[in-house]
């Protein structure tokens, strides 16, 4: 069997990784898949991508499209027009995209246009809420692939309601809770000067980077005055996306509680949030860590697209509430929070059915064929 593995954002790598440790392990005993992982380059800052190959030993990709920069059209556009080439020159039996950044719909589109198969990792997840890239990425990928891997049955819900069959439908479980269990051993304590400090004390984790919450600077002035106001003197360690970084500069604000840093890499940030009371976040993917790892997440949106981290899980949505968000602040330094638990198949294993089924697929497209 022939994949192709698409990557292009940071959560794609450790969506990935998994997969790839899988596929290494069967062909050590049989030689059973061949593959090549792109990278379409839509993340390009080192420490949100080339650091993360390192970390979660993910090799090389045999190729980069280096589409980065410029408008989502402007990427996308790029993407398309470069996986072509990619697929004309090495046609693959399945094309695996995972999670819904623009290069999981770019290459979606491609693949199909050329009569690929494609299986989606992280299917049928939805917010409901179309002002998100997202979500519209979702959409068009789900309305096109062949095969979803879905990590809850909530995103199985949301597939058989968008008249998807059943039978292409596989439960498996997430990926990303994978990559968490097979690098837990091997997590780093940060050395940044700024968070030496901090860490082996009582501090909340912070990340922004959605437009709704970064773009207008009257918002962002508020949001990050009242969480520095709320927090008391707990410390704040806030890697800060470049995008938002900008904004903050703008506003010329001196935090009592926040302390900027850089982004970190995927073992020193997992560090963070295990070692953290709490994590005050507006990423989706971050909440099923803290629901995994039992860590309160307050998560600045109105919706989500991972409802069993908050009806499971130890997340709560705050939306612009501040009201709710001081009062669930403060829960979590009285450590009053809910107790959590694991949502089902999240064990460490979804990357072993995944690769399980697409054998089997590929096994029974064959006998048809004969």
């Amino acid at each position: 069997m022939k994949l192709t593995l698409v990557v292009g954002a940071r959560p794609n790598f450790m969506k990935i990784s998994p997969i790839i440790r899988e596929i290494e392990n069967i062909n050590k005993v049989e030689k059973k898949i061949d593959y090549r992982l792109i990278h379409t380059g839509q993340h390009y800052d080192k420490m949100m991508s080339d650091d993360f190959f390192e970390q979660l030993q993910i090799p090389k990709p045999h190729l980069n499209l280096n589409c980065n920069g410029g408008s989502q059209s402007e990427s996308t556009s790029c993407i398309m027009i470069e996986f072509e080439k990619e697929l004309l020159l090495n046609k693959p039996d399945v094309v695996i995209v995972v999670g819904d950044v623009n290069s999981t719909m770019a290459c979606a589109i491609v693949s199909k246009k050329l009569m690929i198969t494609v299986a989606h990792i992280e299917s049928g997840i939805r917010s409901f809420d179309r002002t998100m890239p997202e979500e519209i990425n979702r959409l068009i990928t789900d309305s096109i692939s062949d095969y979803f891997f879905t990590t809850s049955e909530f995103a199985n819900n949301n597939l058989i309601k968008e008249n998807i069959d059943e039978n292409k439908i596989f439960f498996v479980g997430n990926t990303m809770i994978d990559c968490l269990i097979n690098n837990l051993k091997n997590i780093q304590k940060p050395t940044d000067i700024n968070l030496v400090p901090l860490i082996g004390n009582r501090f909340f984790l912070m990340t922004l980077h959605r437009p709704s919450n970064v773009d207008s600077l009257s918002k962002l002035e508020t949001l990050l005055t009242s969480i520095d106001n709320f927090v008391e003197d707990t410390p704040i360690i806030f890697p800060v996306h470049p995008r938002t970084r900008i904004k903050i500069e703008q506003l010329n604000f001196n935090f009592k509680n926040i302390v900027l840093v850089d982004p970190q890499k995927y073992l020193e940030f997992i560090y963070l949030i295990k070692n953290s009371i709490g994590v005050i976040t507006d990423s989706g993917g971050i909440s099923e860590e803290t629901t995994f790892l039992n860590i309160p997440c307050l998560t600045l949106r109105d919706t989500t697209e991972r409802p069993e981290t908050v009806d499971f899980g130890s997340n709560v949505l705050i939306g612009d509430d501040l009201l709710k968000l001081e009062n669930n602040i403060k829960l979590i330094i009285e450590n009053k929070w809910k107790l959590g638990s694991t949502p089902k198949l999240w064990d460490g294993l979804t990357s072993k059915r995944i690769v399980q089924h697409l054998l089997d697929i590929h096994k029974n497209n064959i006998d048809q064929q004969l």
